[in-house]
């Protein structure tokens, strides 16, 4: 059964294909590089998932890629989230509490 693992502190020049090939002994089925979306550039962690999940994280863990030791664990799901908080409270209303914007008085 594969193992999805969580792979951080990754150089920002690395490929989705330095990671397969990093984890080729332990059989990768596929490799994703996280991007920020507005630049497009790596945010420096990936999830690569391997047949041999274990082995790969103790013998991956700490080990050196691009010039940097890559942080090995298995993945998490991610937590939900809440709805969205907040808002600017500004704006105009037409009843009688009085509301923010710039021609108040």
């Amino acid at each position: 059964m594969s193992k999805k693992l969580y792979v951080g502190n990754l150089a920002f020049t690395a490929t989705e294909d330095d990671l397969r090939n990093a984890f080729a002994a332990y059989t990768t089925t596929s490799a994703k590089i996280i991007t920020d979306r507005e630049t497009g550039r790596s945010r420096g962690f990936a999830f690569v998932e391997v047949e041999d999940g274990d082995k790969a994280i103790t013998e991956m863990n700490g080990k050196d890629l691009a010039g940097r030791k890559l942080t090995v664990n298995e993945a998490r799901e991610r937590e939900p989230r809440g709805p969205r908080q907040g808002g600017s409270g500004g704006g105009y209303r037409q009843d009688d509490r009085q509301g923010g914007g710039y021609n108040r008085y």
